[in-house]
Formats: C-alpha cells, sequence, structure tokens
C-alpha cells in the first residue's frame, strides 16, 4: 500500500503539475469523466504526472502534454476491482490473469490465497501475491492451514502467530473468509487480532440465516460473497454487511440480485462486486469485473452506479480510496476509456499511469518466473492399491444399503440425502443411472494416498471419471465416477500430469488440463491453459455431465464449510456440528467418525 502513495517527490511534482507551473506527463483529453464525488458524467481532462493525477480541469484548460490521449465521445472511470478472488482458481498465476483481466479493465485484485497457503504455506502465500505486470494484488489473509485440523490433515500447516502477523502486511486488506461454524476460542482471537489491526473481516455465511448467521456477523464479519437472493442480501445489509456479489464459475449472483431492482434497490449502497472462483474459459469469454457490471446495466441499474460498485464502493470499503478506486486529485491514475457504458469494453486501460491494453489486448508481456519449489507438488504411493475407492459393507448386508448422499445446487452447495445403492461381492457400487457418483479425496501431500469416500448427485456422468489436484480448501485430489478402475486411472494420469484436471472414461483418458504450478496454476499463455479447459469440459459433456464448469464445481464437493456435507481425505463431514458421519445408514461411527474396524 505505502509504495502505492505518492513520494514526497512525487507529490511536489503533483502540485506543480496542477497548479500549471510544469508540463504534465499525460493529459487523457476530452473524455466524459466520471466524477469522483458526485453522481455526474464531467466534460473533464485528466491530468496525468508520473503515476498519478495531479487534477481534473475543463477540456483543454491546459494546453499542451508531453503525451496526449483522445477520449473525445468516450467515458473515463477508474478501472475495476475485484473485492475478493483465489486467484488459484483463475488455474493462472498471477501474471497470466493480468494479462486476460487488466486488458478487460479489472486492475486490483484483493487475494484469499488459501490454496496456496495449503500448498506451499507462507512462501506460496507470497508468490501468489507477486508479479512484476500492472495488476495490483493486495492480500485478504487466510485465516487457517489447515482449516480444521481435526476434520483434515491438508498440506503446510500455518502457525498462528503467523497468520496473524501478517494483518499487520502493509499489503494486508483484511482477513480471508473463515468458517461460520467456528466458535473456537482461536478463530475468537483472530477477528480481534484483525478487528484491532484496522482490517476488515470477509465473510462466507453460506446461506445462513437468524442465529446461525447473527453469530458470525457477531464476530465482526463485515462482507458477504455468498448472498444468492434478494432476501439474503437484504438480511446482510440490514445487519451492517457489505455484499460483494459473486459472479464465478460455480454460480452468477448477479442473475438473482438484480432481477428485481426494485427489491434490491435499498442494499445499492452497499454493494460491490467479485469474481471468487472464476476460471481462466469464463474470463477470456465472459469477462471479469466487466462482467458484472455489463450485467448490472442490462437489468436496469444506472450505469454510474453500475461502475461505482466495481470502483468506488469497493474501494471505500476496504480502505483503498486513498489510492485508488476514483479518479481524483494524488490517486494513481488507473482508469479506461470506455465508448460504450453499456458494452463494458475498454478502448485503453492506464494503470499506473502507463497504458496496459489497448482494444481488449494486454500492452504487456508476463515474465514472472516460476520457481522450482512451485513444481512437483504431487505425492502419492508409488503403487496405487486398486481397492483405494471400496466401500465395503457389514457381511450380513443384504443385496442394497442406504448411504448418506449429497446433491448439488446452486452451484456449490450441498443437500444431504438418502440413496438407495446396490451392493456387489460385499461394496457399494454407484449408480449411474439414477447419477449417484462415487467421490473420493485422495491425500496428495503427504504421500500415502489416505481416502475418504462420498456419493455425490449432479454431475450427470453415464461412464467414466473426472479428477483434479484441487480440493477445496485443502488442494488434495477430488475424484468422481461410475467405476472403481476409471477414477484410479485418473488419479494415476494426475500423478504423471504434475497436477491438473482430467477426463476419463473406459481405460482411456479423454482430456488433460495441465496445471504444474502447484497442482492449480498454468504460467503457459491464457489462450493454451483456456483452450485446454474448454476440450476438457467438452470431452466432460460428452460423457453425460450437464454442469457447465464440472471441473471447478467438483472442486467445492468436499468443501465442509458449506451445507449440508463435505468430504476430505480423513472421511465424510456433517458441515453443521463440524463431525464425521459415516457413509452408510445408519453406520454407527466413533468419535472420531470411524467405524470399529477402522479405529
Amino acid at each position: 500500500m505505502s509504495d502505492l502513495y505518492p513520494t514526497e517527490a512525487e507529490l511536489g511534482r503533483l502540485r506543480a503539475v496542477a497548479s500549471g507551473t510544469e508540463l504534465p506527463d499525460l493529459i487523457v483529453r476530452g473524455g466524459l469523466v466520471q466524477s469522483p464525488g458526485t453522481d455526474e458524467f464531467l466534460e473533464r481532462d485528466v491530468v496525468i504526472a508520473g503515476r498519478h493525477i495531479a487534477t481534473l480541469t475543463p477540456w483543454n484548460h491546459f494546453a499542451a502534454a508531453t503525451e496526449e490521449i483522445d477520449a473525445t465521445g468516450q467515458y473515463v472511470v477508474p478501472t475495476f476491482i475485484d473485492a475478493h478472488l483465489h486467484i488459484e482458481y483463475t488455474n493462472l498465476t498471477p501474471g497470466e490473469l493480468a494479462r486476460v483481466s487488466v486488458a478487460r479493465g479489472t486492475t486490483t485484485v484483493l487475494t484469499d490465497p488459501n490454496g496456496a497457503a495449503n500448498v506451499w504455506g507462507p512462501t506460496g502465500m507470497d508468490f501468489l501475491l507477486s508479479t512484476e505486470t500492472p495488476l495490483h494484488v493486495f492480500q485478504q489473509v487466510s485465516p487457517t492451514t489447515p482449516g480444521a485440523p481435526a476434520l483434515e490433515r491438508g498440506g503446510a500447516v500455518i502457525p498462528e502467530d503467523v497468520v496473524r502477523a501478517r494483518l499487520l502486511d502493509d499489503v494486508t486488506t483484511n482477513l480471508g473468509e473463515s468458517n461460520p461454524f467456528d466458535y473456537g476460542e482461536a478463530s475468537t482471537g483472530r477477528f480481534r487480532a484483525a478487528l484491532a489491526a484496522g482490517r476488515r473481516l470477509t465473510g462466507h455465511t453460506a446461506a445462513q440465516t437468524h442465529e446461525s448467521l447473527w453469530g458470525y456477523l457477531a464476530a465482526g464479519i463485515g462482507d458477504d460473497h455468498n448472498s444468492a437472493t434478494v432476501d439474503e442480501a437484504l438480511e446482510r445489509v440490514r445487519l451492517g454487511a457489505m455484499i460483494t456479489i459473486m459472479g464465478s464459475s460455480l454460480t452468477d449472483n448477479t442473475i438473482p440480485l438484480f432481477a428485481d431492482l426494485e427489491a434490491i434497490a435499498p442494499a445499492f449502497g452497499s454493494m460491490c462486486f467479485c469474481a471468487d472462483d472464476k476460471h481462466v474459459l469464463d474470463l477470456a469469454t465472459e469477462g471479469h469485473i466487466d462482467h458484472h457490471v455489463r450485467q448490472a446495466i442490462r437489468f436496469g441499474v444506472e450505469p454510474g452506479l453500475a461502475y461505482r460498485m466495481a470502483t468506488a464502493h469497493a474501494a471505500k470499503y476496504y480502505r483503498l480510496d486513498q489510492v485508488l478506486g476514483l479518479l481524483a486529485p494524488s490517486r494513481l491514475a488507473d482508469l479506461q476509456l470506455i465508448p460504450d457504458l453499456a458494452d463494458v469494453r475498454p478502448s485503453v486501460v492506464i494503470v499506473a499511469g502507463g497504458v496496459a491494453a489497448r482494444d481488449g489486448v494486454a500492452a504487456f508481456a508476463n515474465n514472472d518466473p516460476v520457481p522450482d519449489w512451485a513444481l512437483d507438488t504431487v505425492h502419492l504411493p508409488e503403487r496405487l492399491d486398486p481397492s483405494m475407492f471400496a466401500l465395503p459393507v457389514p457381511a450380513d448386508t443384504g443385496a442394497t444399503v442406504r448411504v448418506r448422499a449429497m446433491e448439488m445446487y446452486r452451484g456449490y452447495f450441498k443437500r444431504a440425502f438418502e440413496a438407495q445403492l446396490k451392493v456387489v461381492d460385499g461394496l457399494v457400487q454407484a449408480d449411474t443411472d439414477d447419477d449417484v457418483l462415487k467421490i473420493a479425496v485422495v491425500d496428495r501431500h503427504h504421500g500415502d494416498g489416505q481416502v475418504g469416500l462420498g456419493f455425490v448427485k449432479g454431475f450427470g456422468l453415464s461412464r467414466g471419471a473426472i479428477a483434479i489436484t484441487m480440493n477445496c480448501p485443502n488442494m488434495n485430489i477430488a475424484v468422481v465416477g461410475g467405476n472403481d478402475p476409471d477414477m484410479l486411472l485418473a488419479v494415476e494420469e494426475l500423478r504423471r500430469m504434475g497436477g491438473g484436471f482430467v477426463t476419463v472414461a473406459d481405460g482411456e483418458v479423454l482430456a488433460r488440463v495441465p496445471l504444474p504450478v502447484g497442482g492449480m496454476m498454468s504460467a503457459a499463455p491464457f489462450e493454451e491453459t483456456a483452450e485446454a479447459l474448454r476440450q476438457g469440459h467438452a470431452a466432460t459433456a460428452a460423457l453425460g455431465c450437464t454442469i457447465p464448469s464440472p471441473y471447478i464445481i467438483l472442486s467445492f464437493v468436499g468443501l465442509y464449510v458449506v451445507p449440508d456435507l463435505g468430504v476430505t481425505e480423513l472421511g465424510l463431514i456433517d458441515a453443521l456440528t463440524q463431525s464425521f458421519v459415516d457413509v452408510l445408514v445408519p453406520g454407527p461411527v466413533d468419535p472420531c467418525g470411524h467405524d470399529g474396524e477402522q479405529a
């Protein structure tokens, strides 16, 4: 943050340029500039000295500058802010993310690097905050790694004192999203430390309401990116929360929230935008925060307000407005020229006073290095046990058995239900006819191949399997399929690839999306990764899957802080009680969630 403020020398020059005694470096001339303090678009020139805005003047007030950009007939607005993003889930390194997003007007992201934290620890978190490209990356400190030590082993372990120290980092804006069902002393102390450090607390409210929601917000949680209905958004805003409207590859909440403008209007002043979990293919085709603005205007939100939601609202809430988010003297010269407010496609993007993109194409290269330690992060036993996905039943079980299962809805939420499944040779079978597939989470950090099992409905695979190295939040392997041999093949292929996504069927690998950087990201040109993802989606759809983005949805089946169920490498978890439950019904379990033989 402090590096983005003008230095003493820069301040002196800004004053000289603004007062007319020195020549500006750049004037963006003749556009309609979004006012930083009123609901107007003004006939103004943006006068720039170095990295910062010196002043706004009436058109042609200053006759000359070292360089000029003609904005005639265009709108000049701040560049966009993503208020909550996991860079890992874009499947791109920060530099490649910059190439796709800066060109579309998003130049600032607030990132919670919880995936990097789980794979690499603090060093990985720093890696996600670093790029030489013109993308501003601020930190939302990942609260706990692993997220719940009693429920998962995860990869790296980050001590509590390291988390709290990061709250004081100059690059930190807030505490990242936390487990809403954790009422322990450690989490309460962490919330207090964040408040005392003057940081916002990001919420993951997971469709809660009434007492459950109240207990979470009472910890100081100040924003929410899960609100997916007008009622949810209003309930949170009426309790003082900021709504960071999510438009991700999991679900697009711009649609339900803006579909009834009259109902949602009381919350307009407390809204900003985030992508949260949006993969490269959707970023490249649908857009980043430009998509949110386009959607808002399409549903009838006044354009100036839509642009403020994407800029000033986020900047002011996260205490960045003295640096960016509005076009005003002494702020960074981060701005974009928009020919059509409703189309939201910048002709020119300027970051810190320099042209960063023209007509949707980045004007810079990504030369960020990838360190050797960021590669080769998939650690499995030398030989995988062919029976690793087998779920045995007691000897006296009949031809069928009841299991606890989860059904996907509204993106990554999971509704618990019971399913009747066949038993063959003492083992529970998936039911592809009724779309009840087996899901497994396999440890890829410790090398022992520990496996947790469950069943899930919603993927629609008639055959085959898909697998990823990005189970949230612990970044283990998640694999879903209709038969064990294909699930095993998928995991083996992930090992060979060094991480990523894979689709297989009938003993054949149909599609690969290599993500060798931590098993989460690729440093290849974003165009290549987007194309591999497109092919992977197509191959998965050919197997019967109706989910548009199946890999990223699979990342969240295991997430145990989203109701009703989750899966880690240690077993099936009830999200509400944060405890293990048996897959079999009734399935008596011990306090650790294991049957007698496992215990």
